[in-house]
């Protein structure tokens, strides 16, 4: 088994360390254990195991640093990546951002492992691919899935006095359901670090609904359209918005989170709707995290947007060093505030408008207004008067999340996609500009 408790993982690197003539040092491990099962045109085509496990050690003197990583942890072997890691960094050239490894931390408990996560068996996957191919098989569909459960932990220990440790699980599943004629499309994806939470059942009738639903699609003309976006829709672009919360970006004038008038940042300035608020919490339930970052820093809950005003940017160490603040870690998590409105509501109260699954295929247009340019995919329908009246082709649309949460007009239930909490949106003027014949 490749999951060491803490005293065996601390015991390891401690012997590590202990081979240390550096001036600094810095020892991580990590270990996994995961299976998967892999299933298209209705067949199971893989099945499998992996067990992984690593040392790394980065090794400094003075500002010249040097990094080495081995998977076995036999004496000798210690001794050898922490000699390979001390030669390179005598061989490399001085880094003028370095910083001395952290000191000793405290952390809040993590609420990341859940042992029925780490009991999956074969039998379990195989349960799963059966509750997708025999639904798909029913309804004249192919169904292509992918299902990971992982149990791992990673560890921190440096010259400094500071150890770390977390273990956690985590469950990955995607799913595409196509019609066999080839004309329409279903999609889904589940994440959850608690595998009781998860529904094949569910999660399969809805990509089969879907698949069905969106066979023999019409072509709309492109235009701006009130969407509805699904979470898995919404955190497409909404995740991209998250990496913009650096401080060093947005004070080099580098992004969007830069001052208009190229001195400073937007920390304070409102820059979407009221509604909006989003935060990160490690110790959330439904997308627990490790309440440290890769340095050790601790992770706390934390408000990044609030009544659409930006309350915090992430400093790293070397950043808010120069910079006279304290460092701030970016978050493992981003969680946005949703309403009470279901997606059956939202539908009922459009009078005209555009039900998205997801999108994909997004690239970046221009950084400094962070506009997107991507396509819509695996069911997308046109809506009237309250109804979903029929599908329809897909769109290319040219969109960024700020205009977009400048424009919600309903927020609706939060659900799980990617690690992250993002809610149904009801979207006014969603920029679409030209049609797609891709299913």
């Amino acid at each position: 088994m490749a999951i060491y408790t803490e005293e065996e993982a601390r015991k390891i690197m401690e012997k590590a360390l202990s081979f240390s003539k550096a001036d600094s040092c810095s020892i991580s491990l990590t270990g996994s254990e995961s299976g998967n099962i892999r299933y298209a045109r209705n067949s199971v085509s893989t099945s499998g195991h992996r067990s992984n496990q690593s040392l790394g050690v980065q090794s400094s003197f003075g500002k010249k640093s040097g990094s080495a990583t081995i998977d076995e942890f036999d004496d000798a072997s210690l001794e050898k990546v922490v000699r390979r890691a001390e030669e390179l960094a005598q061989l490399s050239p001085e880094n003028p951002e370095f910083m001395q490894p952290l000191g000793s931390q405290t952390y809040d408990d993590a609420v990341t492992f859940v042992q029925a996560t780490a009991d999956v068996t074969p039998e379990f996957r195989a349960k799963v691919a059966e509750s997708s191919i025999t639904p798909a098989s029913q309804n004249d569909v192919t169904a292509a899935g992918f299902l990971d459960d992982s149990t791992g932990f990673r560890a921190l220990l440096n010259s400094n006095g500071l150890f770390a440790y977390n273990k956690s699980t985590d469950v990955d599943f995607t799913i595409t359901m196509r019609t066999n004629d080839g004309t329409g499309s279903g999609w889904v994806t589940r994440d959850f670090n608690d595998i009781t939470k998860f529904d094949p059942d569910e999660a399969a009738k809805t990509a089969v609904d879907k698949a069905v639903m969106s066979r023999e699609a019409k072509a709309i003309e492109p235009g701006r359209y009130t969407v509805i976006l699904e979470p898995a829709a919404g955190e497409e672009l909404l995740g991209r918005m998250f990496g913009a919360f650096d401080a060093r970006t947005a004070d080099e004038g580098r992004s969007f989170m830069s001052s208009k008038d190229g001195e400073g940042t937007k920390m304070g300035q409102k820059i979407v709707d009221d509604r909006v608020h989003i935060w990160s919490d490690p110790r959330n339930t439904e997308v627990p995290t490790a309440t440290w970052d890769g340095e050790g820093l601790p992770l706390k809950k934390m408000d990044w947007i609030e009544n659409g005003i930006v309350k915090n940017l992430a400093y790293s160490r070397y950043w808010a060093e120069k910079q006279g603040k304290e460092a701030v870690p970016y978050p493992g998590n981003f969680i946005m505030a949703g309403g009470d409105s279901s997606l059956e509501e939202m539908i009922k109260n459009t009078k005209k408008g555009i039900l998205v699954t997801r999108f994909w295929y997004i690239r970046s247009v221009d950084p400094q207004s962070l506009l997107f340019t991507g396509l819509t995919r695996d069911g997308t329908f046109y809506i009237e008067n309250g109804e979903i009246r029929y599908p329809i082709k897909n769109f290319r649309f040219n969109e960024s999340p700020i205009i977009m949460l400048n424009n919600l007009e309903e927020l609706g239930k939060q659900v799980r996609v990617g690690g992250n909490l993002i809610p149904y949106m009801k979207i006014r003027d969603f920029s679409f500009t030209s049609l797609s014949d891709a299913v």
